[in-house]
Protein backbone atom coordinates (compact mmCIF):
# COMPACT_ATOMS: atom_id res chain seq x y z
CA UNK A 1 0.00 0.00 0.00
CA UNK A 2 2.95 2.12 0.74
CA UNK A 3 5.23 3.98 -1.71
CA UNK A 4 8.26 1.55 -2.96
CA UNK A 5 11.71 3.25 -2.23
CA UNK A 6 12.79 4.90 -5.34
CA UNK A 7 14.89 7.02 -6.24
CA UNK A 8 12.69 8.92 -9.26
CA UNK A 9 8.85 9.27 -9.90
CA UNK A 10 9.82 6.85 -12.69
CA UNK A 11 10.93 3.97 -10.89
CA UNK A 12 8.45 4.38 -8.22
CA UNK A 13 5.53 3.69 -10.65
CA UNK A 14 7.01 0.81 -12.20
CA UNK A 15 8.21 -0.57 -9.03
CA UNK A 16 4.73 -0.04 -7.36
CA UNK A 17 2.02 -3.21 -6.48
CA UNK A 18 -0.96 -3.00 -4.32
CA UNK A 19 -1.07 -5.47 -1.30
CA UNK A 20 -4.20 -5.16 0.31
CA UNK A 21 -4.62 -8.00 2.90
CA UNK A 22 -7.95 -9.93 2.48
CA UNK A 23 -9.29 -8.69 6.15
CA UNK A 24 -9.00 -4.91 6.14
CA UNK A 25 -11.10 -2.73 8.29
CA UNK A 26 -10.17 1.25 8.50
CA UNK A 27 -10.94 1.55 11.94
CA UNK A 28 -8.67 -1.16 13.24
CA UNK A 29 -5.89 0.03 10.93
CA UNK A 30 -6.15 4.05 12.29
CA UNK A 31 -6.77 3.21 15.94
CA UNK A 32 -6.06 -0.23 17.43
CA UNK A 33 -3.40 -1.36 15.13
CA UNK A 34 -0.95 1.90 16.42
CA UNK A 35 -2.55 1.49 20.20
CA UNK A 36 -1.31 -1.78 20.35
CA UNK A 37 2.33 -0.59 19.85
CA UNK A 38 2.31 3.06 20.68
CA UNK A 39 -0.59 3.76 23.06
CA UNK A 40 0.74 7.35 24.06
CA UNK A 41 1.08 8.18 21.05
CA UNK A 42 -0.55 11.41 20.25
CA UNK A 43 -2.86 11.01 17.06
CA UNK A 44 -5.25 14.11 17.40
CA UNK A 45 -5.02 17.76 18.69
CA UNK A 46 -7.12 20.35 19.19
CA UNK A 47 -6.42 23.90 18.54
CA UNK A 48 -8.34 26.75 20.77
CA UNK A 49 -8.32 30.44 20.13
CA UNK A 50 -7.77 30.56 23.90
CA UNK A 51 -4.55 28.76 23.82
CA UNK A 52 -6.51 26.12 25.62
CA UNK A 53 -4.90 23.27 22.91
CA UNK A 54 -5.78 19.64 23.98
CA UNK A 55 -4.81 15.96 22.69
CA UNK A 56 -5.82 12.20 22.29
CA UNK A 57 -3.63 9.65 21.75
CA UNK A 58 -3.80 6.35 19.45
CA UNK A 59 -4.77 4.30 22.84
CA UNK A 60 -7.87 6.45 23.87
CA UNK A 61 -8.95 6.70 20.31
CA UNK A 62 -9.13 3.27 20.00
CA UNK A 63 -10.67 2.76 23.61
CA UNK A 64 -13.61 5.07 23.41
CA UNK A 65 -14.13 4.03 19.81
CA UNK A 66 -14.52 0.25 21.10
CA UNK A 67 -17.09 1.76 23.74
CA UNK A 68 -19.22 3.53 21.50
CA UNK A 69 -19.15 0.40 18.81
CA UNK A 70 -20.48 -1.69 21.31
CA UNK A 71 -22.99 1.64 22.87
CA UNK A 72 -24.34 0.99 18.69
CA UNK A 73 -24.93 -2.24 18.70
CA UNK A 74 -26.77 -2.25 21.77
CA UNK A 75 -28.74 0.85 20.34
CA UNK A 76 -29.46 -2.22 17.70
CA UNK A 77 -27.62 -0.65 14.80
CA UNK A 78 -26.06 -3.06 12.75
CA UNK A 79 -23.30 -3.88 10.07
CA UNK A 80 -24.47 -2.30 6.46
CA UNK A 81 -26.52 0.38 8.68
CA UNK A 82 -25.80 4.06 7.24
CA UNK A 83 -24.89 6.23 10.56
CA UNK A 84 -24.55 9.94 9.33
CA UNK A 85 -22.33 12.29 11.40
CA UNK A 86 -23.32 15.84 11.21
CA UNK A 87 -20.25 17.39 13.07
CA UNK A 88 -17.27 19.93 12.85
CA UNK A 89 -13.87 19.06 13.07
CA UNK A 90 -13.72 17.51 16.31
CA UNK A 91 -12.46 14.47 18.78
CA UNK A 92 -16.47 12.48 18.53
CA UNK A 93 -16.05 13.14 14.75
CA UNK A 94 -13.02 10.72 15.06
CA UNK A 95 -13.95 8.82 17.29
CA UNK A 96 -17.61 8.20 15.85
CA UNK A 97 -15.87 7.21 12.48
CA UNK A 98 -13.95 4.91 13.91
CA UNK A 99 -16.80 3.03 15.67
CA UNK A 100 -19.23 3.02 12.81
CA UNK A 101 -16.20 1.44 10.21
CA UNK A 102 -15.42 -1.33 13.60
CA UNK A 103 -18.94 -2.52 13.65
CA UNK A 104 -19.26 -2.78 9.54
CA UNK A 105 -22.01 -0.20 9.56
CA UNK A 106 -21.22 2.77 7.39
CA UNK A 107 -20.29 6.24 8.10
CA UNK A 108 -22.22 9.07 6.52
CA UNK A 109 -20.10 12.46 6.78
CA UNK A 110 -22.40 15.44 6.54
CA UNK A 111 -21.74 19.29 6.34
CA UNK A 112 -23.29 21.28 9.42
CA UNK A 113 -23.01 24.10 6.43
CA UNK A 114 -26.13 22.32 5.13
CA UNK A 115 -29.24 23.57 5.16
CA UNK A 116 -32.63 21.94 5.91
CA UNK A 117 -33.17 20.83 2.66
CA UNK A 118 -30.13 19.61 1.89
CA UNK A 119 -30.07 17.03 4.87
CA UNK A 120 -33.52 16.37 4.41
CA UNK A 121 -32.66 15.39 1.09
CA UNK A 122 -29.70 13.25 1.83
CA UNK A 123 -31.07 11.35 4.86
CA UNK A 124 -33.97 10.32 3.52
CA UNK A 125 -32.02 9.22 -0.33
CA UNK A 126 -29.36 7.05 2.10
CA UNK A 127 -32.09 5.20 5.07
CA UNK A 128 -29.72 6.51 7.53
CA UNK A 129 -30.90 4.42 10.90
CA UNK A 130 -28.40 7.41 13.22
CA UNK A 131 -27.32 10.84 13.57
CA UNK A 132 -24.56 11.93 15.79
CA UNK A 133 -24.25 15.66 15.79
CA UNK A 134 -23.86 19.01 18.01
CA UNK A 135 -26.11 21.66 19.26
CA UNK A 136 -25.90 23.75 16.07
CA UNK A 137 -26.79 20.02 13.87
CA UNK A 138 -29.63 19.42 15.73
CA UNK A 139 -31.13 23.25 15.26
CA UNK A 140 -31.36 22.23 11.98
CA UNK A 141 -32.21 18.23 12.40
CA UNK A 142 -35.37 18.84 14.59
CA UNK A 143 -37.89 20.29 12.30
CA UNK A 144 -37.06 17.09 9.97
CA UNK A 145 -36.91 14.42 12.23
CA UNK A 146 -40.93 13.26 11.92
CA UNK A 147 -39.92 13.30 7.92
CA UNK A 148 -37.47 11.16 8.34
CA UNK A 149 -39.15 7.60 9.70
CA UNK A 150 -35.97 5.28 9.21
CA UNK A 151 -33.82 7.43 11.47
CA UNK A 152 -34.51 5.97 14.70
CA UNK A 153 -31.33 7.53 16.94
CA UNK A 154 -30.24 11.33 17.60
CA UNK A 155 -26.86 10.96 19.34
CA UNK A 156 -25.82 14.23 20.92
CA UNK A 157 -22.99 15.70 22.00
CA UNK A 158 -22.89 18.80 23.80
CA UNK A 159 -26.47 19.11 24.49
CA UNK A 160 -28.06 17.59 27.70
CA UNK A 161 -30.04 14.55 26.66
CA UNK A 162 -33.75 15.12 26.89
CA UNK A 163 -36.35 13.20 25.15
CA UNK A 164 -35.23 11.08 22.63
CA UNK A 165 -32.23 12.17 22.52
CA UNK A 166 -28.86 10.28 23.65
CA UNK A 167 -25.48 11.71 24.56
CA UNK A 168 -22.28 10.19 23.01
CA UNK A 169 -20.11 10.54 26.15
CA UNK A 170 -23.12 8.53 28.08
CA UNK A 171 -22.97 6.21 25.84
CA UNK A 172 -19.10 5.80 26.00
CA UNK A 173 -19.25 6.07 29.33
CA UNK A 174 -21.53 2.95 29.87
CA UNK A 175 -19.85 0.55 27.64
CA UNK A 176 -16.88 -2.18 27.47
CA UNK A 177 -13.47 -0.47 25.67
CA UNK A 178 -13.17 -3.79 24.17
CA UNK A 179 -14.80 -4.71 21.05
CA UNK A 180 -14.45 -7.68 18.60
CA UNK A 181 -13.80 -5.88 14.80
CA UNK A 182 -15.85 -6.97 12.13
CA UNK A 183 -14.04 -9.26 10.30
CA UNK A 184 -14.77 -6.61 6.96
CA UNK A 185 -13.01 -7.36 2.99
CA UNK A 186 -11.61 -4.16 0.96
CA UNK A 187 -14.54 -4.37 -0.59
CA UNK A 188 -17.03 -4.42 1.82
CA UNK A 189 -18.94 -1.13 2.42
CA UNK A 190 -17.55 1.53 4.64
CA UNK A 191 -18.41 4.87 3.76
CA UNK A 192 -20.73 7.23 1.80
CA UNK A 193 -19.95 10.29 0.71
CA UNK A 194 -22.73 12.18 -1.60
CA UNK A 195 -21.14 14.28 -4.54
CA UNK A 196 -20.39 18.12 -4.19
CA UNK A 197 -23.72 18.70 -6.54
CA UNK A 198 -21.57 21.49 -8.81
CA UNK A 199 -23.65 20.02 -11.94
CA UNK A 200 -26.76 18.01 -10.80
CA UNK A 201 -28.10 16.71 -7.68
CA UNK A 202 -26.18 15.58 -5.37
CA UNK A 203 -25.53 11.31 -5.27
CA UNK A 204 -24.19 9.19 -2.98
CA UNK A 205 -20.63 7.32 -3.86
CA UNK A 206 -20.14 4.31 -1.64
CA UNK A 207 -17.31 3.05 -0.93
CA UNK A 208 -15.01 -0.20 0.66
CA UNK A 209 -12.46 -0.31 3.37
CA UNK A 210 -9.87 -0.96 0.48
CA UNK A 211 -10.59 3.14 -0.07
CA UNK A 212 -8.69 4.15 2.42
CA UNK A 213 -5.26 1.54 1.92
CA UNK A 214 -6.43 3.37 -1.65
CA UNK A 215 -5.14 6.81 -0.74
CA UNK A 216 -1.81 5.98 1.12
CA UNK A 217 0.16 6.55 -2.41
CA UNK A 218 -0.99 9.62 -3.08
CA UNK A 219 -0.88 10.97 0.35
CA UNK A 220 2.56 10.13 0.60
CA UNK A 221 3.81 11.46 -2.83
CA UNK A 222 2.66 14.82 -2.23
CA UNK A 223 3.30 14.94 1.08
CA UNK A 224 6.88 14.35 0.12
CA UNK A 225 7.72 10.82 1.51
CA UNK A 226 4.92 11.35 4.48
CA UNK A 227 5.28 10.45 7.43
CA UNK A 228 8.44 12.21 8.33
CA UNK A 229 10.03 13.13 12.02
CA UNK A 230 8.22 15.99 12.90
CA UNK A 231 5.21 15.26 10.61
CA UNK A 232 1.88 16.87 11.82
CA UNK A 233 -0.98 17.73 9.38
CA UNK A 234 -3.39 20.40 9.21
CA UNK A 235 -6.21 21.64 6.78
CA UNK A 236 -9.59 24.01 6.43
CA UNK A 237 -11.25 21.90 4.73
CA UNK A 238 -14.22 19.77 6.32
CA UNK A 239 -14.25 16.51 7.41
CA UNK A 240 -17.54 16.08 5.97
CA UNK A 241 -15.44 16.32 2.70
CA UNK A 242 -13.47 13.63 0.79
CA UNK A 243 -10.43 16.10 0.69
CA UNK A 244 -11.09 16.88 4.29
CA UNK A 245 -11.63 13.08 5.08
CA UNK A 246 -10.11 10.68 2.77
CA UNK A 247 -7.01 13.56 1.59
CA UNK A 248 -5.91 14.45 5.43
CA UNK A 249 -7.66 12.74 8.53
CA UNK A 250 -7.88 8.81 7.82
CA UNK A 251 -4.58 8.51 5.70
CA UNK A 252 -2.50 10.47 8.29
CA UNK A 253 -4.00 8.54 11.17
CA UNK A 254 -3.09 5.20 9.62
CA UNK A 255 0.47 6.95 9.11
CA UNK A 256 0.75 7.83 12.38
CA UNK A 257 0.71 11.35 11.87
CA UNK A 258 -0.80 13.68 14.59
CA UNK A 259 -4.02 15.28 12.85
CA UNK A 260 -4.86 18.92 13.95
CA UNK A 261 -8.28 19.89 14.21
CA UNK A 262 -9.81 23.48 14.36
CA UNK A 263 -12.97 25.26 15.09
CA UNK A 264 -15.77 25.10 12.58
CA UNK A 265 -15.71 28.86 11.48
CA UNK A 266 -16.17 30.84 7.98
CA UNK A 267 -12.07 30.59 6.38
CA UNK A 268 -9.95 33.59 8.05
CA UNK A 269 -6.43 34.58 6.30
CA UNK A 270 -4.92 35.52 9.47
CA UNK A 271 -6.48 32.61 11.85
CA UNK A 272 -5.27 30.22 9.36
CA UNK A 273 -2.10 31.33 9.81
CA UNK A 274 -2.16 31.46 13.65
CA UNK A 275 -3.22 27.25 13.63
CA UNK A 276 -0.33 26.59 11.85
CA UNK A 277 1.79 28.69 13.64
CA UNK A 278 0.92 27.70 16.89
CA UNK A 279 0.53 24.02 16.78
CA UNK A 280 3.49 23.31 14.71
CA UNK A 281 2.11 22.60 11.65
CA UNK A 282 4.08 20.94 9.44
CA UNK A 283 1.94 19.34 6.40
CA UNK A 284 -1.25 21.45 5.25
CA UNK A 285 -4.03 20.53 2.44
CA UNK A 286 -5.58 23.75 1.64
CA UNK A 287 -7.75 24.09 -1.46
CA UNK A 288 -7.27 26.15 -4.06
CA UNK A 289 -9.86 28.65 -3.38
CA UNK A 290 -8.74 28.65 0.34
CA UNK A 291 -5.09 29.26 -0.86
CA UNK A 292 -5.94 32.42 -2.86
CA UNK A 293 -7.87 34.02 0.17
CA UNK A 294 -3.96 33.91 2.27
CA UNK A 295 -2.91 36.37 -0.31
CA UNK A 296 -4.20 38.62 1.97
CA UNK A 297 -1.65 38.32 4.27
CA UNK A 298 1.31 40.24 3.46
CA UNK A 299 5.02 38.43 3.97
CA UNK A 300 3.27 35.87 5.91
CA UNK A 301 6.59 34.49 6.91
CA UNK A 302 7.65 37.61 8.93
CA UNK A 303 4.64 37.70 11.29
CA UNK A 304 3.81 34.20 11.76
CA UNK A 305 6.83 31.59 12.52
CA UNK A 306 5.57 28.84 9.91
CA UNK A 307 7.44 25.69 10.13
CA UNK A 308 6.11 23.98 6.82
CA UNK A 309 8.10 21.37 5.18
CA UNK A 310 4.55 20.44 2.38
CA UNK A 311 1.27 22.32 1.21
CA UNK A 312 -1.24 19.51 -1.33
CA UNK A 313 -3.90 21.26 -2.79
CA UNK A 314 -6.91 19.89 -5.05
CA UNK A 315 -10.88 20.33 -5.32
CA UNK A 316 -10.18 22.98 -8.21
CA UNK A 317 -7.35 24.11 -10.38
CA UNK A 318 -4.96 25.37 -8.42
CA UNK A 319 -3.65 27.96 -11.49
CA UNK A 320 0.01 29.21 -12.38
CA UNK A 321 -0.81 32.77 -10.77
CA UNK A 322 -1.43 30.83 -7.57
CA UNK A 323 1.42 28.39 -7.57
CA UNK A 324 3.81 31.09 -8.19
CA UNK A 325 2.81 32.92 -5.55
CA UNK A 326 2.96 30.15 -2.70
CA UNK A 327 6.44 29.59 -4.04
CA UNK A 328 7.37 33.17 -3.40
CA UNK A 329 5.21 33.93 -0.55
CA UNK A 330 5.56 30.70 1.74
CA UNK A 331 8.49 29.47 -0.22
CA UNK A 332 6.65 26.14 -0.65
CA UNK A 333 5.75 24.57 -4.13
CA UNK A 334 2.69 23.28 -3.40
CA UNK A 335 1.99 19.77 -4.67
CA UNK A 336 -1.40 19.94 -7.11
CA UNK A 337 -3.57 16.59 -6.92
CA UNK A 338 -6.68 15.52 -8.80
CA UNK A 339 -9.30 13.44 -7.82
CA UNK A 340 -13.00 13.25 -7.26
CA UNK A 341 -15.69 11.94 -4.68
CA UNK A 342 -15.88 8.60 -6.93
CA UNK A 343 -12.24 8.10 -7.49
CA UNK A 344 -10.16 10.16 -5.21
CA UNK A 345 -6.08 11.28 -5.37
CA UNK A 346 -5.51 9.60 -8.66
CA UNK A 347 -3.39 12.49 -10.16
CA UNK A 348 -0.69 14.58 -8.32
CA UNK A 349 2.40 16.25 -8.33
CA UNK A 350 5.72 15.68 -6.05
CA UNK A 351 8.74 18.92 -6.32
CA UNK A 352 10.53 16.34 -4.01
CA UNK A 353 10.76 14.00 -7.11
CA UNK A 354 10.44 17.23 -9.61
CA UNK A 355 7.33 16.21 -10.61
CA UNK A 356 5.83 20.12 -10.89
CA UNK A 357 4.54 21.98 -13.28
CA UNK A 358 2.24 25.21 -12.52
CA UNK A 359 -1.06 24.55 -14.70
CA UNK A 360 -0.87 20.69 -14.61
CA UNK A 361 -2.65 18.83 -11.96
CA UNK A 362 0.33 16.37 -12.32
CA UNK A 363 0.92 12.91 -13.10
CA UNK A 364 -0.48 9.68 -12.51
CA UNK A 365 0.33 8.02 -8.75
CA UNK A 366 1.80 5.03 -8.57
CA UNK A 367 -1.38 2.50 -8.49
CA UNK A 368 -3.45 4.28 -10.94
CA UNK A 369 -3.92 4.23 -14.46
CA UNK A 370 -5.14 7.76 -16.04
CA UNK A 371 -6.07 8.22 -19.56
CA UNK A 372 -7.30 11.37 -21.29
CA UNK A 373 -9.66 9.61 -23.52
CA UNK A 374 -13.01 10.17 -26.71
CA UNK A 375 -16.43 9.37 -26.32
CA UNK A 376 -15.51 5.89 -27.38
CA UNK A 377 -13.11 5.21 -24.89
CA UNK A 378 -10.04 5.60 -26.91
CA UNK A 379 -7.30 7.43 -25.51
CA UNK A 380 -6.54 10.96 -27.16
CA UNK A 381 -3.54 11.80 -28.73
CA UNK A 382 -0.73 14.17 -26.62
CA UNK A 383 -2.00 17.60 -26.58
CA UNK A 384 -5.30 17.14 -27.44
CA UNK A 385 -8.41 17.66 -25.57
CA UNK A 386 -10.74 14.53 -23.81
CA UNK A 387 -12.30 13.63 -20.65
CA UNK A 388 -9.94 12.51 -17.69
CA UNK A 389 -10.81 8.90 -16.77
CA UNK A 390 -9.26 6.20 -14.28
CA UNK A 391 -9.45 2.83 -15.46
CA UNK A 392 -10.18 0.01 -13.08
CA UNK A 393 -9.84 -2.31 -11.08
CA UNK A 394 -8.25 0.58 -8.67
CA UNK A 395 -9.04 0.48 -4.70
CA UNK A 396 -10.16 4.61 -4.10
CA UNK A 397 -13.04 3.97 -6.96
CA UNK A 398 -16.35 3.55 -5.32
CA UNK A 399 -18.49 0.50 -5.30
CA UNK A 400 -21.60 2.34 -7.09
CA UNK A 401 -23.98 5.12 -6.58
CA UNK A 402 -26.47 4.54 -3.30
CA UNK A 403 -29.13 2.77 -4.86
CA UNK A 404 -28.90 4.02 -9.25
CA UNK A 405 -27.45 1.17 -10.67
CA UNK A 406 -27.99 3.22 -14.15
CA UNK A 407 -26.32 6.25 -12.83
CA UNK A 408 -23.42 3.75 -12.00
CA UNK A 409 -23.15 2.26 -15.19
CA UNK A 410 -23.41 5.59 -17.10
CA UNK A 411 -19.87 6.80 -15.56
CA UNK A 412 -18.43 3.93 -17.55
CA UNK A 413 -17.06 3.60 -20.97
CA UNK A 414 -15.68 -0.25 -20.58
CA UNK A 415 -13.46 -0.33 -18.37
CA UNK A 416 -13.21 3.46 -17.42
CA UNK A 417 -14.49 5.76 -14.98
CA UNK A 418 -15.11 8.95 -16.82
CA UNK A 419 -15.19 11.57 -14.42
CA UNK A 420 -16.77 14.70 -16.73
CA UNK A 421 -13.27 16.56 -16.57
CA UNK A 422 -11.92 17.51 -19.58
CA UNK A 423 -7.64 17.98 -19.95
CA UNK A 424 -4.94 17.21 -22.15
CA UNK A 425 -2.03 15.27 -21.32
CA UNK A 426 2.05 16.63 -22.57
CA UNK A 427 4.71 14.47 -23.72
CA UNK A 428 5.77 14.44 -19.83
CA UNK A 429 2.82 12.97 -18.93
CA UNK A 430 1.70 15.84 -16.88
CA UNK A 431 -2.51 16.33 -17.47
CA UNK A 432 -3.24 20.00 -17.16
CA UNK A 433 -7.27 20.21 -16.14
CA UNK A 434 -9.47 22.23 -18.95
CA UNK A 435 -12.33 22.17 -16.67
CA UNK A 436 -16.22 20.19 -16.13
CA UNK A 437 -17.32 18.93 -19.73
CA UNK A 438 -20.50 21.15 -18.58
CA UNK A 439 -18.17 24.37 -18.05
CA UNK A 440 -16.79 24.68 -21.17
CA UNK A 441 -17.07 27.94 -22.84
CA UNK A 442 -18.00 27.65 -26.59
CA UNK A 443 -17.20 31.29 -27.86
CA UNK A 444 -17.02 32.03 -31.66
CA UNK A 445 -15.38 28.39 -32.22
CA UNK A 446 -13.38 28.21 -29.73
CA UNK A 447 -13.32 25.68 -26.36
CA UNK A 448 -12.28 27.68 -22.94
CA UNK A 449 -11.86 26.30 -19.99
CA UNK A 450 -12.83 28.93 -16.83
CA UNK A 451 -9.96 27.56 -14.66
CA UNK A 452 -7.28 29.42 -16.09
CA UNK A 453 -9.13 32.67 -16.39
CA UNK A 454 -10.41 32.28 -13.00
CA UNK A 455 -6.30 32.29 -12.10
CA UNK A 456 -5.50 35.02 -14.04
CA UNK A 457 -8.47 37.19 -12.65
CA UNK A 458 -6.99 36.11 -9.02
CA UNK A 459 -3.88 37.77 -10.18
CA UNK A 460 -5.01 41.39 -9.95
CA UNK A 461 -4.95 42.70 -6.32
CA UNK A 462 -8.95 44.13 -6.87
CA UNK A 463 -9.88 40.51 -7.20
CA UNK A 464 -10.53 38.64 -3.91
CA UNK A 465 -12.72 36.24 -5.76
CA UNK A 466 -13.59 35.30 -9.59
CA UNK A 467 -15.47 32.91 -11.65
CA UNK A 468 -16.12 32.82 -14.68
CA UNK A 469 -19.01 31.06 -17.28
CA UNK A 470 -20.32 31.09 -20.72
CA UNK A 471 -23.37 33.75 -21.26
CA UNK A 472 -25.65 33.23 -24.59
CA UNK A 473 -24.85 35.20 -26.89
CA UNK A 474 -26.43 35.33 -30.41
CA UNK A 475 -23.55 36.46 -32.42
CA UNK A 476 -20.50 34.01 -30.51
CA UNK A 477 -22.42 31.48 -29.28
CA UNK A 478 -21.48 32.67 -25.77
CA UNK A 479 -18.95 35.00 -24.22
CA UNK A 480 -16.81 34.69 -21.17
CA UNK A 481 -18.64 36.75 -18.27
CA UNK A 482 -16.72 37.03 -15.11
CA UNK A 483 -18.20 37.44 -11.57
CA UNK A 484 -15.71 39.43 -8.98
CA UNK A 485 -15.79 39.61 -5.61
CA UNK A 486 -13.27 42.99 -5.12
CA UNK A 487 -10.56 42.70 -2.62
CA UNK A 488 -10.86 44.91 0.95
CA UNK A 489 -9.69 48.58 -0.41
CA UNK A 490 -10.88 48.59 -3.78
CA UNK A 491 -14.40 49.45 -4.89
CA UNK A 492 -16.28 48.18 -7.91
CA UNK A 493 -16.80 50.86 -10.95
CA UNK A 494 -16.70 50.72 -14.92
CA UNK A 495 -12.94 51.61 -14.99
CA UNK A 496 -12.00 48.79 -12.65
CA UNK A 497 -13.85 46.16 -14.97
CA UNK A 498 -12.08 47.75 -18.29
CA UNK A 499 -8.83 47.34 -16.09
CA UNK A 500 -9.83 43.56 -15.25
CA UNK A 501 -10.82 42.96 -18.94
CA UNK A 502 -7.44 44.55 -19.99
CA UNK A 503 -5.47 42.27 -17.34
CA UNK A 504 -6.56 38.97 -18.79
CA UNK A 505 -6.72 39.95 -22.47
CA UNK A 506 -2.69 41.21 -22.10
CA UNK A 507 -1.81 38.14 -20.24
CA UNK A 508 -3.99 35.15 -21.60
CA UNK A 509 -5.29 35.84 -25.47
CA UNK A 510 -8.06 38.14 -27.35
CA UNK A 511 -10.80 35.34 -27.65
CA UNK A 512 -10.23 34.43 -23.31
CA UNK A 513 -10.95 37.63 -21.63
CA UNK A 514 -13.84 38.55 -20.41
CA UNK A 515 -16.33 40.50 -22.45
CA UNK A 516 -18.63 41.56 -19.16
CA UNK A 517 -17.23 41.49 -15.93
CA UNK A 518 -19.61 41.91 -12.94
CA UNK A 519 -19.27 42.88 -9.46
CA UNK A 520 -20.91 40.55 -6.54
CA UNK A 521 -20.76 40.25 -2.69
CA UNK A 522 -19.91 36.62 -3.17
CA UNK A 523 -19.68 33.97 -5.11
CA UNK A 524 -22.06 30.38 -4.93
CA UNK A 525 -19.31 27.30 -3.63
CA UNK A 526 -20.11 23.81 -2.25
CA UNK A 527 -19.24 23.21 1.41
CA UNK A 528 -15.84 22.49 -0.20
CA UNK A 529 -14.87 25.89 -1.85
CA UNK A 530 -15.86 24.77 -5.55
CA UNK A 531 -17.32 27.28 -7.49
CA UNK A 532 -21.07 25.94 -8.18
CA UNK A 533 -21.05 27.56 -12.15
CA UNK A 534 -23.98 25.86 -12.47
CA UNK A 535 -26.08 28.60 -10.83
CA UNK A 536 -23.74 31.33 -12.22
CA UNK A 537 -24.96 30.05 -15.90
CA UNK A 538 -28.08 30.08 -15.20
CA UNK A 539 -28.19 33.86 -13.46
CA UNK A 540 -25.96 34.64 -16.53
CA UNK A 541 -28.54 33.09 -19.09
CA UNK A 542 -31.45 34.83 -17.32
CA UNK A 543 -29.63 38.31 -18.08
Amino acid sequence: MKLPAGTSYEEIYRNFAWDIPPRFNMGEVVSDDWAAKHPDRICLQHFSPDGAHSSLTYGELAARSASLANAFVSLGLKAGDRVALLLPQSFETVIAHVAIYKMGAIALPLALLFGAEALEYRLRASSTAAIVTNAFGLSRLTELRERLPDLKHVIVTDVAPQGKLVSLAELISAHPSDFAVAPTGPDDPALMIFTSGTTGPPKAALHGHRVLAGHIPGFQLAHEFAPQAGDRIWTPSDWAWAGGLLNVLMPALMLGIPVVSSPAQKFDADMAFRIMAEMDVRNAFIPPTALRLLKAVERPLEKYDLKLRTIASAGEALGRETYDWAKSALGLTVNEFYGQTECNFVLSSAAHLGVSRGGAIGRPVPGHIVGVIDEKGMERPVGQIGQIAIRRPDPVMFLGYWNDEAATESKFIGDWLVTGDLGRRDEDGYVEFIGRDDDVITSSGYRIGPSEIEDCLGGHPAVRLAAVVGKPDPIRTEIVKAYVVVAPGYDPSPELAAEIREWVKTRLSMHEYPREVAFVDEIPLTTSGKVIRRLLREKAAAE
